[in-house]
């Protein structure tokens, strides 16, 4: 059952971050709920909706950028007073603003996650967890990876109120007190948890950066993943979810923010598995959502805030418009008041903006005068797409974006998104003296304001992406974004491990630091090899000595042609299919059609679109897996003193007419 959803925008406030908007409790069943958001100026704002215009409830003074946002109260009554952090301080306001609590966690970094359950307090910086009862100290711990969010959970089956942490490392850890109890392995960086039940439960879903959904069953000792969405379709990551039933079937339903802008709405079907409902794209990144009744009484809608600051409701309500004579729609006389009431908003800016520039022309032509640079927001991400071995880096302003140009001072490709309408152009740049190999500029359409780009890179050369990016603003500004580029920058994390792998052993011995030992495992020579380089060349700077011993297993070169071989075997066929496109297109022309050619032509040619497609996304794939191969013949060699440089040209006529068992036959002869 699919679900008819209206679009209404409410308010804007500043900047908001991740999970920075709450509902507070209905007074009545279907009754119209307020709303609290808070911004990164500091503001928390709560209002409500009356005669279709949004009531001040109560707007707290600026002050420092506001993280986080929860709801509490005591056990068995409404959750309906708000907590902010900042910083490292957490303040509490009750439903009509009045601040009732000024708490200082005393960290060392900011709290970035939050979550209060009655009395109890959790709180997570970017490694550290801490809990407080009653603003008391109770319990710490020190992550081994990056904390992104923190909830809690308590019901009749779990004895004891159990924080679970989702860590950057692609795990959930279960704490027990101070300790860890055990962790859980999910598909993904975990960006945002949920509660599904919010009146208890075991049950929380856990969206990931790289856009995968699940539900997980935390029980005392162990847990267990019911069902998971995959991003088959490759949206943007997960930013914040909630569980609510907007399909009225007495099921909750999955709602579901990302930052790419789309809100999605997930229903059961008869199986009980995960279906999407419903879909709506927003312009900018979606930071918290929520499900309630906010509009009108009786109406359910989803309610969301974006980047940006905009509050917006997608509402069950019917569009306010009448069918009359031709068919022509009249506006009611409720949306004409609106938009008379927004006309007369837009002069008076309008006149503001005027008298504004203006006053700046007066001043800026004084002796003593000074030009104060604009201020702007910029949310950025730079994460690693396993599926095809790239980069995507994601820049939003809060603003209009007039133009970005990137630099790096290590050779990477740019690849086409088709969600990027903006025109690119390179620049010649000489790498030898500046250590410049790309110089690109993205020149934006009007109303831009977020930017998809993706590049790859080539492991083993490290260096440094710079992004300078220039808004619609005057005077004109620009601040920049710098991404490192790793040595291994096209290898993640894992949770097991083969134990037949390569091993580079390394000991280091200096006085300065002390003895230390680090053993590297790995099924591809080359990995060894970029780590035995890398470390050697950060050991001569600091003036350190190394001892390295080698242990290489020659059957891994082949485990690691043999893992390559589909992902060639595939690029060398769609290159040969591209390449005959032209000639069969010349001969359909010429003979009238292309009944006469065989099956395997005539698909060429029906496919064709869809090849040049893909084969212009991915411009160096095949190149690439040259390289690799090429590092790969040479590496082997090298960790047994032989340079075997004078071969690659054999080794590329091998590779031009492919065949395993020929390639095979040449690294072990060779």
């Amino acid at each position: 059952m699919e679900i008819n959803l209206n679009r209404v925008d409410y308010i804007q406030v500043g900047v908001t971050s991740q999970k920075t908007m709450r509902l507070l409790p209905a007074l009545g069943k279907k009754a119209t709920q307020k709303v609290a958001v808070a911004d990164h100026d500091g503001i928390l704002t709560c209002f409500g909706m009356k005669k279709g215009e949004a009531v001040p409830v109560f707007k707290t003074l600026p002050g420092q950028k506001i993280a986080r946002m929860d709801l509490g109260g005591a056990a068995g009554t409404p959750q309906e007073k708000i907590f902010v952090c900042s910083g490292s301080q957490v303040r509490g306001f009750t439903k009509k603003g009045k601040q009732f609590l000024t708490f200082e966690a005393n960290l060392t970094e900011s709290i970035n996650a939050m979550h209060v359950s009655g009395a109890d307090l959790f709180v997570c910086a970017s490694y550290i967890y801490n809990h407080y009862c009653d603003c008391k100290d109770q319990n710490y711990y020190l992550s081994g990876d990056k904390i992104n969010d923190i909830i809690c959970l308590s019901s009749e089956n779990v004895t004891r109120l159990v924080p679970v942490l989702a860590c950057q490392d692609r795990v959930l850890r279960v704490l027990q007190g101070s300790e860890l109890a055990y962790d859980i392995e999910v598909p993904g960086p975990p960006s945002v948890l949920e509660l599904y039940n919010k009146d208890g439960g075991e049950e929380i879903l856990c969206g990931t950066t790289d856009g995968n959904i699940g539900l997980v069953q935390i029980g005392e000792c162990s847990a267990a993943t019911k069902w998971e969405i995959d991003n088959d379709k490759k949206k943007g990551g997960i930013l914040c979810i909630d569980a609510y039933d907007i399909m009225g079937d007495g099921v909750n339903d999955i709602l579901v923010g990302r930052d790419d802008g789309t809100v999605e709405v997930y229903g059961f079907d008869s199986a009980n598995e995960p279906t999407l409902r419903f879909e709506h794209v927003l312009s900018e990144s979606v930071t918290s959502i929520q499900g309630g009744c906010v509009g009108k009484e009786s109406y359910d809608e989803v309610l969301t805030a974006t980047y940006t600051g905009w509050v917006t409701g997608l509402t069950t309500e019917p569009q306010k418009a009448e069918a009359g004579p031709g068919d022509e729609v009249r506006m009611s006389k409720e949306i004409q008041s609106k938009v008379e009431a927004l006309r007369a908003e837009l002069e008076q800016l309008q006149v503001k903006v005027k008298q504004g520039r203006e006053q700046y022309q007066q001043t800026s032509q004084s002796s003593t005068a000074v030009s104060a640079v604009p201020v702007f927001s910029i949310n950025d991400k730079f994460t690693l797409c396993q599926d095809d071995a790239s980069y995507n880096l994601t820049l939003e302003v809060q603003t209009a974006i007039d133009n970005l140009l990137l630099q790096s001072d290590v050779p990477i490709d740019l690849l086409d998104v088709d969600k990027n309408s903006a025109v690119v152009s390179f620049s010649e740049c000489d790498s030898e003296p500046n250590g410049n190999f790309l110089l690109a500029t993205y020149r934006c359409q009007a109303n831009t304001t977020r930017l998809e780009l993706k590049v790859r890179s080539i492991e083993g050369q490290y260096g440094t992406l710079q992004a300078y990016i220039t808004p619609r603003l005057q005077p004109k500004t620009c601040q920049v974004r710098q991404y490192q580029i790793k040595p291994l920058s096209l290898h993640q994390r894992t949770h097991s491990i083969d134990q037949e792998r390569n091993i580079l052993y390394i000991i280091s011995f200096s006085d300065l630091v002390g003895i230390w030992e680090g053993h590297f495992k790995s099924d591809n020579i080359s990995t060894i090899s970029i780590l035995s380089d890398v470390l050697s060349k950060e050991a001569t700077k600091r003036k350190i000595n190394l001892n390295n011993s080698y242990d290489i297993n020659d059957e891994s070169v082949s485990h690691t042609l043999k893992m390559i071989h589909p992902k060639l075997e595939y690029q060398l066929l769609l290159a040969r299919k591209v390449q005959l496109i032209d000639a069969l297109k010349e001969l359909q022309v010429h003979e009238g059609n292309a009944d006469f050619l065989i099956p395997e032509y005539r698909n060429i040619l029906d496919e064709s679109a869809n090849l040049l497609e893909e084969y212009k996304k991915q411009p160096a794939h095949l190149e690439r897996l040259y390289g690799m191969i090429t590092d790969l013949f040479i590496d082997k060699f090298k960790f047994k003193g032989q340079n075997v440089k004078t071969k690659v040209s054999s080794l590329l006529e091998i590779l031009d007419n492919y065949d395993l068992n020929s390639l095979l036959d040449f690294f072990n002869e060779a």
